[in-house]
């Protein structure tokens, strides 16, 4: 690959701007500069990495990954009241080529302004429709902080089933563990609208605070601070394509 298709592929801006910033000297393969837009680049190499003004980059064919997404910002490219989550992400990650007219990662789901917790992006339109897909029945844990005690009644009732006010078929928790009187560990395999805070008020509670703890069985890594991201490697993506237990 050119080495300004390459800068091109992971985000750095149109072809002109990338055989810029190579011509520029601010491009730089193995430690050492890279001038000539039209030099190879060995991708396949497993150690390849390249850095731009002095960030060191990988090269993603695709770009997967997760953001510990904080309360306060909204998971959409045209935000109302709040911050974008968008921002938080280096721009060549927004701006990745893409077929469609909205370009770089997209998120895979969506989580309301208020709910902190595990997201994740991706540039795999394939990845995010199979992540995103009810048929895939791919499990979400989330720690729910309610409004007044739990009681074993309304846990039953979040196992059971509650019908919600936009499906008359009853919607059920795949689980739900009290961890203390006011925090739930719920799991669902669905993905409707509010619908944890409407299961929840459904039983008589309400959700004082919510955040998403695990997709599948990749876990939010305790080392992750709000507004950080981070790549997913191999075995993240496994965990995620794991089967329900």
């Amino acid at each position: 690959m050119r080495s300004d298709d390459l800068l091109f592929s992971q985000g750095f801006g149109t072809r002109r701007v990338c055989a810029g910033l190579i011509e520029r000297g601010l491009v730089s393969v193995g430690g050492q500069p890279c001038t000539d837009p039209g030099a190879f680049m060995d991708i396949a190499d497993p150690g390849f990495a390249f850095a731009v003004q002095g960030v060191t980059w990988p090269y993603r064919e695709r770009a997967y990954l997760m953001l510990h997404k904080p309360a306060g910002t909204e998971c959409s490219h045209r935000p109302g009241a709040w911050p974008s989550i968008y921002t938080l992400l280096p721009a060549p990650l927004r701006q990745r080529p893409a077929p469609g007219k909205v370009q770089g990662v997209q998120a895979v789901g969506r989580l309301d302004q208020d709910t902190t917790g595990l997201l994740l992006l991706s540039d795999d339109g394939a990845f995010i429709h199979r992540m995103n897909s009810p048929r895939r029945h791919v499990p979400k844990v989330y720690e729910v902080t309610t409004k007044h005690p739990l009681d074993e009644r309304q846990l039953e009732r979040l196992r059971a089933g509650v019908v919600l006010d936009d499906d008359p078929r009853p919607v059920r928790a795949a689980a739900a563990e009290p961890v203390s009187d006011t925090h739930l560990r719920l799991t669902l395999t669905e993905g409707k609208y509010h619908q944890v805070k409407r299961m929840v008020a459904a039983v008589g509670n309400r959700v004082d605070a919510l955040h998403r703890s695990r997709i599948g069985a990749l876990d939010l890594p305790g080392d992750l601070a709000p507004g950080q991201w981070r790549w997913l490697d191999e075995g993240d993506l496994a965990l995620l394509a794991a089967p329900p237990a």
